[in-house]
């Protein structure tokens, strides 16, 4: 698995960090119950530091000040909610903006796009959600080859062995990224590895600096980081140099190509969706088989449900609607595993919530992962349980956190495809059991990620 916070602090602070960097906040105090600073220069964030992470520093924070709670980062306040009936009511006109891209631009040190105005971030967040489903489109039948191979891989497995859902499936992420991404280039393997030595350097360093400045402090970090980097990026340009040439219209630069977009701005988005589609696609689809192989009886529901609307056909685009049950469990893995568990948004006017008033320009953290486990939303909440999706209100709930519907970020809907995929194909062939002995830590981090390898074993469908 990748390294994704070598760093002690959470990789998420660095958004919390980055958003504060992008928008000067205001200093005056809300008024919010919460946290005084422990630290005139740095605020709260030895506090973070200490819990292990953000989500666990904003667990501690809610069930000490309830709901609606703020903390210090640096010299400014932050104010975070922590339940779906503040979620409910928080306003916030920052639609046309992710958090997660306008993090990860901001660190890599991209800035175009992000102060042109917003019909320009509009026009550009258009383009970008266009090329992904067109991506999806005009590359399903490859995306199938691709698990096909690995589900085979499998299936020539002894019953006994042992099977590392990270290694494999960060490998079928970064394949199905690069290739559906940057086209046939990286059909070969050595391309693939190359590119991915880069993107691992990229996120055992991006944002370390940030905190504490010790990539400036050491030459050698920094100058692998510059050159992973840097090649990263002239690869990048190289290929929608090409794909123009070669005029072709079917993976996601080409469909950039097409619009009036600079090189530059095809480059940059070209970096966010390999890293970040990779990432999330990756985690999703570990989740989602570990979750699988600890309940027979929700993979004999899944294999029904797959059976019956696919029969021996291959999955396609128009069918996957049509698999609801396959959908709840992998909204359901999201929600267990807190696959995203914050979001950061900057309040551009003044708002409200309940009685308390948010500052123009404070940092609002929506504290995703303590909504996903609260009891008050969610019945047995640390229980894996797809049937729950079948009620209205937990569907409701999980589109007012961005996790369906329209605000759903684009990376995690190419995920939903990816992995939707992988369990149509899969589930139907082989049945997947746990490691005994196995104990699940999480690292939640910008996207959760299983602390240690995770394993399965597999069987033949009989």
């Amino acid at each position: 698995m990748l390294d994704f916070a070598i760093f002690a602090v959470t990789f998420v602070i660095i958004l919390v960090g980055a958003v504060l960097y992008l928008y000067p906040s205001s200093r005056r105090a809300s008024g919010i119950p919460g946290l005084n600073p422990t630290d005139e220069k740095d605020g709260n964030l030895q506090d973070i530091v200490s819990r292990g992470s953000l989500h666990e520093f904003l667990v501690s924070l809610h069930q000490e000040f309830g709901s609606v709670a703020s903390f210090w980062f640096g010299g400014r306040p932050v104010v975070s909610l922590g339940s779906v009936h503040q979620l409910r009511q928080h306003i916030n006109p920052n639609h046309t903006t992710d958090s997660f891209e306008t993090m990860l631009k901001s660190l890599l040190g991209y800035q175009s796009g992000m102060g042109g105005g917003a019909s320009e971030t509009i026009v550009r967040k258009k383009v970008y959600e266009s090329a992904i489903n067109s991506t999806l489109k005009n590359n399903l039948p490859h995306l199938l080859k691709l698990v096909e191979e690995l589900v085979g891989k499998w299936k020539s497995f002894p019953e006994s062995q042992h099977i590392p859902l990270g290694a494999h499936l960060l490998g079928l992420s970064m394949k199905t990224v690069t290739q559906l991404a940057l086209g046939e280039r990286f059909k070969d393997d050595a391309d693939v590895i190359s590119f991915r030595k880069n993107h691992d350097v990229i996120w055992s360093e991006i944002g370390k600096g940030y905190l504490d400045g010790s990539l400036e402090k050491s030459s050698s970090r920094k100058g692998h980081y510059e050159k992973a980097l840097s090649e990263m990026e002239s690869v990048l340009l190289s290929v929608a140099k090409e794909r123009k040439a070669q005029r072709k219209q079917t993976v996601f630069v080409d469909a950039l190509l097409q619009s009036t977009l600079t090189e530059r701005q095809i480059m940059e988005d070209c970096m966010v969706f390999t890293l970040a589609g990779c990432v999330i696609a990756a985690n999703l689809c570990i989740w989602a088989l570990h979750f699988l192989s600890t309940s027979e009886e929700v993979q004999d529901k899944l294999y029904k449900e797959l059976e019956q609307v696919l029969g021996s056909d291959p999955v396609t685009l128009d069918k996957i609607p049509q698999l609801k049950y396959c959908q709840q469990v992998l909204n359901e893995t999201v929600r267990t595993a807190k696959l995203t568990p914050v979001a950061a948004r900057l309040q551009e006017v003044e708002g409200k919530v309940d009685q308390h008033v948010i500052p123009k320009e404070s940092l609002v953290i929506y504290a995703l992962g303590v909504v996903l486990q609260d009891s008050d939303t969610w019945s047995i909440p640390y229980r894996f349980d797809p049937d729950r999706f079948e009620e209205d209100s937990a569907k409701k709930s999980f589109c007012l956190l961005g996790f369906s519907g329209n605000q759903t970020c684009p990376e995690l809907r190419f995920a939903y495809t990816v992995a939707t995929v992988l369990l149509s194909t899969l589930v139907r062939q082989l049945k997947l059991h746990p490691l005994k002995g196995q104990v699940m830590e999480v690292r939640s981090e910008l996207v959760s990620t299983p602390k240690d390898e995770t394993w399965v074993t597999v069987s033949r469908r009989n």
